[in-house]
């Protein structure tokens, strides 16, 4: 009797080990990155908003004068016509100002307080919509009511003019005790206040889809806190129609911050934004000194249309329906 012949079975390989760049190579190999990578208009704009982003950054570095110390600003250079003209002097870049300020300087300083003031804004309303759109969506009943009738009701007027009411309030109530930083954090709690409904709007329809599936049933039986499940559970499956209403009311956050500075309601002239720039040199620009306007809204132009573009992007790579 012949001996049976066992099959040769392939050792078992080993379990491959996560390494630490896996997350990153997920990240490049994801719908998202290829769409981004698609898109060279997209990565136009994402170029321009991360070097607007570093000059801001790195304006103390790049600046020939600080634009903020009036130690550093003189007179007699005031008016100077940009370098490569015929009255261009050195080193001042993009000409000075009415007070001596080189215009590159002041629009990089500019960019600091506008950039601060539309990220700071926008954390604001999206702290304060996201955090109202969970509890009217979780809760519900009159709760729920409330919360969206102001929401209509304020969706009735236009966000500069609310920003203009609350600015104009508080400046009201404190009269000219309000000094640079106080006028900034005015600004942001004014524009804050200006966009949270879209944030509430969003996060509440998701919410109610989210809080009838048997994931929230089951936090709910193991006696999880609402709090917990909210922001825990639910709020992630929000997070990609959030992103892209940020991204989208970064600049406009921006544009109300520059609107309500060149109507002289934002930045006083001694801490200018991009907005206080354009309304002075608006000034001088039929006495022939178009750069002191110029270059500060080619700035501020190219800054909106870069995060619009990259705010148009992230909608249409996020939505489902598209890919």
């Amino acid at each position: 009797m012949s001996d049976a012949v066992i099959p040769h079975q392939a050792e078992p390989s080993a379990p491959r080990t996560r390494s630490g760049s896996g997350w990153l190579r997920r990240a490049l190999e994801s719908d998202v990155f290829y769409s981004f990578r698609r898109s060279r208009m997209t990565m136009v704009a994402a170029a321009v908003t991360v070097l607007f982003f570093l000059l801001a950054i790195l304006a103390p570095l790049l600046a020939v004068q600080n634009p903020f110390d009036p130690a550093q600003l003189q007179l007699m250079n005031s008016r100077i016509s940009p370098l490569w003209t015929a009255d261009g002097q050195s080193p001042f870049l993009l000409g000075t100002d009415e007070q001596g300020r080189d215009v590159f300087s002041a629009i990089l300083y500019g960019l600091r307080i506008s950039l601060t003031v539309g990220i700071l804004g926008v954390l604001f309303s999206g702290t304060l919509g996201i955090v109202l759109g969970l509890i009217a969506g979780y809760v519900g009943g009159a709760v729920d009511g409330l919360i969206m009738r102001i929401a209509d009701v304020q969706l009735t007027f236009p966000a500069i003019l609310i920003a203009l009411l609350i600015n104009g309030v508080v400046k009201s109530v404190f009269g000219n005790r309000l000094d640079a930083m106080s006028t900034l954090t005015v600004l942001v709690f004014a524009i804050g206040l200006s966009f949270w409904v879209q944030y509430a709007r969003t996060v509440r329809g998701s919410v109610m889809v989210e809080k009838n599936k048997d994931y929230v049933a089951a936090a709910q039986l193991i006696g999880l806190p609402a709090p917990v499940i909210m922001l825990r559970h639910v709020l992630p499956n929000a997070m990609g129609p959030i992103l892209v209403i940020a991204t989208i009311n970064l600049a406009l956050a921006v544009i109300t911050e520059a609107t309500l500075s060149f109507l002289g309601a934002g930045m006083p002239d001694t801490m200018p934004s991009l907005g206080t720039l354009i309304r002075i040199g608006n000034n001088y620009l039929f006495a022939g000194e178009w750069w002191i306007v110029a270059f500060p809204g080619l700035a501020l132009a190219s800054l909106i249309l870069s995060i619009n573009l990259l705010g148009d992007w992230l909608r249409d790579a996020l939505n489902p329906k598209l890919r």
